[in-house]
């Protein structure tokens, strides 16, 4: 079966209407490390390398070159290279921003896989740039060997871009130093709705200074303007060698195309030139494909979709929501029927196959909105799932209704939904005594972010699925910038003997400010 979202396809030619020029050469505070263009000479991976969607077996690898090249991948067991395997990628050029994904099979399972990409000249082979060294653990076929990954979102956000006298998105050095199997990206990659200007002034009279980018000094419109946007956060050193030693699971959100948007919007801001949306989000589709490793979008075997099954050996699968393609225009979500909901309705069928099918121990539900949180959009509207009425479902919380009594009659154990958006941390436990709902097993949320953007107070808690916020960490006021406020990440961490999941809820800094310990082979928790 096809999954296609609910956004028209606009033709080729207004997805690039604007978009045909390169994108401007750098605007960068001297202070500031970054990826330069040189078109002399051999070809450069200067933004550095990606892994994505690593599985027991399999791999994506992303690169992007200075000019057109040939995509060239060697695997080894060691750093020495030696007896290593050679994978021959595509040829990247101009189409694709000049970048190139390749995919890795048969690999080793449960082992530590080293990896080099080499850009040759197209034109002469032998003719190639300095190789770019990355690594990789591959998932584990044994149920012992365990897991730990981390998660969180929102980057680049409310004005607050990479700042050099900080040292620029420190925290990623932080998780990197942490070592875990993977990221997963709950959404926000990046604010295409949002300038960074070359400095703010805090309200405590300090500077905060941003690295420059002439694609980042207005909201991003054309095809141009969407590479630029993804490619601003890859100027952070503290970055690019996270994504050397830690593969990705990448989803999306709204802040990749603008605020809030859902699909068929049209735009009343002054800001945009361009006021569908369809044509927008298209662009940026575009533009995601190209800067992530994202399996389902690779243009050899992907579908298009942005959903999908990451399976990580025996004790877990990731299943990555897209509730943004499918789903309906936000409303005041009092509806007494709605069949689209936030997931529309295939993916919703498809969310239910496939946690029916699944045999790990723990099935995370990757979400990039919360469930019981009210996220507003303007004064009548709403954003998420919750609208604020504490009673029985209504709006897209039918849908979610349908879902969680699926997972309870087919006694499905070990969900478990992790997600962003909101910038602060909180755990969430839902529980069908609390609920008006109560047709339901009950279940943990953990939130965790921003990586590198605003903080901003916790929002309000509807009661429809019964949620207790048993522990929160958030400012006082909105928008406090990281100079001000510890950004947030979560671990979790599946004991491979007992098959003990952790979740720890992190700040920036070391410190843990809240664990759980759940366990495997419940149906509720």
């Amino acid at each position: 079966m096809s999954y296609r979202p609910r956004i028209p396809s606009p033709d080729r030619r207004t997805v690039l209407r604007g978009s045909l020029a390169a994108s401007a050469a750098l605007t960068l505070p001297v202070a500031a490390a970054a990826p330069a263009f040189a078109l002399s000479g051999r070809p450069r991976a200067a933004w550095g390398v990606q892994v994505g969607d690593v599985t027991a077996s399999s791999a994506l690898v992303w690169v992007r070159s200075d000019r057109p090249a040939r995509m060239i991948v060697e695997t080894s067991a060691t750093e020495s290279f030696r007896r290593a395997r050679t994978w021959h990628g595509p040829l990247v050029g101009s189409g694709t921003d000049f970048t190139g994904t390749t995919p890795l099979y048969g690999l080793p399972a449960g082992e530590q896989v080293h990896y080099r990409v080499t850009l040759a000249d197209p034109d002469d082979p032998r003719r190639t740039g300095e190789p770019v060294y990355g690594t990789f653990r591959t998932a584990p076929a044994r149920r012992r060997d365990g897991v730990r990954f981390l998660w969180s979102g929102d980057i680049a956000g409310q004005g607050w871009g990479i700042n050099p006298d900080i040292g620029g998105y420190r925290v990623y050095d932080e998780m990197r130093r942490l070592d875990p199997d993977f990221f997963l990206c709950s959404g926000d990659n990046i604010y295409a709705d949002g300038a960074i200007e070359p400095s703010v002034t805090l309200p405590d009279g300090r500077v905060w200074r941003n690295v420059t980018t002439e694609e980042k000094a207005k909201v991003a419109e054309t095809l141009a303007e969407y590479r630029g946007n993804f490619r601003y956060n890859l100027l952070d050193d503290n970055l690019r060698k996270f994504n050397a030693q830690v593969p990705s699971i990448i989803q999306w959100d709204d802040h990749e195309v603008r605020n809030n948007w859902y699909p068929g919007q049209i735009l009343d801001d002054v800001r945009y030139t361009e006021k569908n949306v369809d044509v927008l989000a298209a662009r940026s589709m575009r533009a995601f494909r190209e800067y992530f490793p994202v399996s389902t979008l690779h243009e050899s075997s992907g579908d298009g979709r942005v959903h999908r099954v990451v399976r990580h050996g025996p004790l877990l699968d990731v299943f990555v929501l897209d509730m943004r393609s499918f789903r309906n225009a936000n409303s005041p979500g009092r509806q007494p029927d709605d069949t689209t909901g936030i997931l529309g309705a295939e993916q919703l069928d498809w969310l239910k196959r496939e946690l029916s099918r699944s045999r790990a121990v723990w099935k995370v539900i990757a979400a990039d909105m919360p469930l019981g949180l009210v996220v507003t959009d303007g004064a009548t509207d709403f954003e998420a799932v919750a609208q604020g009425d504490p009673g029985a479902p209504l709006g897209r919380e039918l849908q979610i209704a349908e879902l969680l009594r699926f997972i309870k009659h087919r006694r499905i154990t070990g969900t478990l939904w992790l997600t962003a958006d909101v910038h602060y941390t909180s755990a969430q436990h839902y529980a069908p005594e609390r609920a008006a709902f109560k047709d339901f097993a009950p279940f943990w949320e953990f939130v965790s972010g921003p990586l590198a953007a605003g903080g901003f107070p916790a929002n309000a808690l509807d009661s429809t699925f019964g949620p207790d916020r048993v522990f929160v960490r958030a400012p006082d006021r909105a928008n406090v910038s990281p100079m001000e406020s510890p950004q947030f990440f979560g671990e979790v961490d599946i004991d491979g003997d007992s098959g003990e999941l952790t979740v720890r809820l992190r700040a920036q800094g070391g410190s843990v400010l809240f664990s759980k310990v759940l366990q495997p082979g419940r149906v509720g928790q």
